[in-house]
């Protein structure tokens, strides 16, 4: 609904994210006003959010991870210490300190996720993401990646991701993915190019009789 989400935004600004003065949330406030979407995109540039206006679901959830660090960064004593419900009276702590044992795979949320990473990475994807996965996780994929390769060190900053997550760890995560992706490709390209050589010496070698007037062997 129109006036709930125009609500929801000035009740993050007003009570969790307060960038702007009291004075100066005037526009955003006018939920009503007609010029009230150019406020909100002046208010998403002024906060840094990386999406479009268009893209409600994504501007929503990083407001709300926006509001979050910013309710923790005001309460951090009150909050550091505090455990999820769900890890309370627990015997293993070691379990509960591993942030994928709970994973739900079937997860919705997840699935999106799964396939949200796979096209900002630009990857192939796949009707079943688990497979898509898995193709990640075989056996080979994992003794290919244990292996040891000597190389010039990369510099990052010198690589235009050509996105922006949101998140500084999550963009270089993603850079150093891209860069091992492109390589694999680059890997298939060459092999490509070596069968094609292969094939052009054996058919690029005729023997020619002129007598026949012909060339063949």
């Amino acid at each position: 609904d129109e006036t709930e989400f125009r609500n929801f935004i000035v009740w993050l600004e007003d009570q969790k994210i307060r960038h702007y003065k009291i004075e100066d949330r005037g526009n955003l406030r006018n939920i009503h006003s007609d010029d009230w979407p150019k406020s909100f995109e002046k208010y998403m540039k002024d906060v840094n959010c990386p999406f479009k206006i268009q893209e409600r679901q994504e501007t929503v959830d990083w407001l709300l991870g926006l509001a979050v660090r910013l309710e923790y960064g005001d309460n951090a004593e009150k909050y550091k210490d505090s455990t999820p419900d769900g890890a309370k009276n627990t015997d293993n702590t070691a379990k509960n300190a591993e942030p994928l044992i709970n994973l739900d795979v079937n997860n919705p949320d997840f699935k999106a996720g799964v396939m949200a990473l796979a096209n900002l990475l630009q990857i192939q994807r796949h009707d079943d993401y688990l497979v898509m996965l898995k193709e990640r996780l075989t056996q080979d994929a994992i003794a290919k990646a244990a292996q040891s390769k000597e190389g010039l060190p990369v510099a990052l900053e010198k690589h235009i991701l050509g996105f922006d997550t949101g998140d500084a760890v999550l963009n270089e995560a993603a850079q150093i993915l891209r860069l091992l992706h492109i390589e694999e490709l680059r890997e298939l390209q060459t092999k490509i190019n070596e069968a094609i050589v292969a094939v052009q010496a054996i058919i690029a070698d005729p023997k020619t009789d002129h007598r026949l007037g012909k060339v063949g062997r």
